[in-house]
């Protein structure tokens, strides 16, 4: 039995895998016509990887080596069964006449991917299944991490993904991209997925650090693909958002990792040509008057960046933005965020009441940045006491390193 690779060859294969899977499942399925079949091989195909490479090296081009690899290995498995089910035989000659057909250059992988997100995608599929499955086969997000940005148990979300996966096999749902005039229907679950994606990487729901920027910049990348397939107002104005709020990454952490907040941000380190990006995305979608949520979040994001400092910020545009926001996506994050620009416009009592009456509806009572917001107004307030409960509240109910040690700061201020 081979050894196990040496530690650091392991860190670096479990980087790949973060950084790669998403794309060799997306051409395996094509490959293989088989969404469990593809995710097997491709899982064989990096423990093979853990054996060999130690002893011959990482390929210089791993992606083509593991989509290979995963193939064969999946035609293996169908051979083997073939000696039970003559029609598997049939299935292995047909998957062995595919071979050549694997792509090596990166517009046919990201093709292979955007079909991948389409299929998971499909109307045929409950809406929280589509964003639930796309992020776990094309981002490799862990059951987990997805249930948490879903508020749901991860037992939940793993039984929506099973169903999910059966529902294409059974159906069949077609991996396809849609068609022109399908586009534009199946749009919406599209860019809801890609914006979930970019949140796990913009504020990572659990471990040392803030952000992900693989995730990041694997959503920008979806969203650059989605606009040049269909330049939809809601398309560029998601893209907009995600460029604009990742301008701001670089400032966001100290050097030591420690969460900075908005208001103390060296908004030095704020990347000019994203934001230049992002607002001239935001005004070509509001041109457009056909324009929805992502669009109006991307125009907030614009008025921060376009401020010198928090006090220079245009408070009163972002109210009304966000009152805006809230008619046409009434969620209680959205009046969440509201309440906050209420409270920089209107003061922190104003801004207390509207956090209170978000907190009241309940749908928050586990979602740790309400506390935390609670805690802020109460804290400038003077009422210490309130002001240590939500925030200990808060730090119960985050996962985040650097989030928990501010929490921890904030309430050892309070004295």
């Amino acid at each position: 039995m081979p050894s196990p690779a040496p530690e650091p060859l392991s860190r670096t294969i479990e980087t790949l895998y973060r950084s790669e899977s998403g794309r060799v499942l997306a051409t395996l399925v094509r490959l293989l016509g088989d969404l469990d079949l593809a995710e097997e091989a491709m899982h064989e195909a990096f423990a093979t990887a853990l054996e060999s490479w130690p002893r011959n090296g990482i390929p210089d081009n791993p992606r083509p080596w593991l989509i290979s690899t995963a193939h064969f290995k999946a035609i293996d498995g169908i051979r083997r069964r073939a000696r039970f089910d003559a029609a598997q035989d049939d299935l292995a000659l047909y998957m062995e006449a595919r071979i050549g057909e694997a792509p090596e250059e990166n517009d046919e992988i990201e093709d292979d991917r955007l079909r991948l997100i389409f299929t998971c995608c499909h109307p045929a599929l409950p809406p929280e299944a589509q964003v639930g499955l796309t992020l776990r086969e094309i981002c490799g997000l862990t059951t987990e991490e997805i249930a948490r940005a879903f508020l749901v148990t991860p037992a939940t979300l793993a039984q929506r993904i099973v169903r999910a996966k059966a529902k294409i096999r059974e159906t069949p749902i077609p991996y396809e991209v849609p068609t022109p005039q399908e586009l534009p229907q199946r749009l919406d679950a599209v860019l809801q997925v890609i914006y979930l994606v970019f949140n796990e990487g913009y504020s990572a729901a659990s471990g040392a650090e803030v952000t992900r920027a693989e995730l990041t910049g694997e959503a920008i990348r979806l969203g650059r693909l989605l606009t040049e397939l269909q330049p939809e107002p809601e398309a560029i104005g998601l893209l907009a958002l995600m460029l604009l709020q990742e301008s701001r990454r670089a400032a966001r952490t100290s050097p030591t990792g420690e969460l900075i907040l908005l208001e103390h941000q060296d908004r030095s380190l704020w990347n000019r040509a994203q934001i230049a990006e992002g607002v001239a995305l935001v005004e070509k979608a509001l041109s457009s008057r056909r324009f929805g949520s992502y669009t109006l979040q991307a125009a907030i994001a614009a008025v921060h960046a376009d401020a010198e400092s928090v006090a220079a910020t245009d408070w009163r545009q972002i109210v009304a933005l966000y009152n805006q926001l809230v008619r046409i996506q009434p969620s209680p994050v959205v009046f969440l965020n509201r309440a906050v620009a209420i409270a920089m416009r209107d003061g922190p009592e104003a801004g207390l009441r509207q956090i209170d009456a978000v907190l009241a509806q309940g749908e928050l009572a586990n979602y740790y940045l309400a506390h935390s917001a609670r805690a802020d107004m109460c804290r400038r307030l003077g009422r210490t006491d309130e002001a240590r409960a939500s925030y200990e509240r808060a730090l119960a109910l985050t996962q985040q390193e650097p989030e928990r040690q501010f929490l921890q700061e904030r309430i050892r201020g309070l004295g």
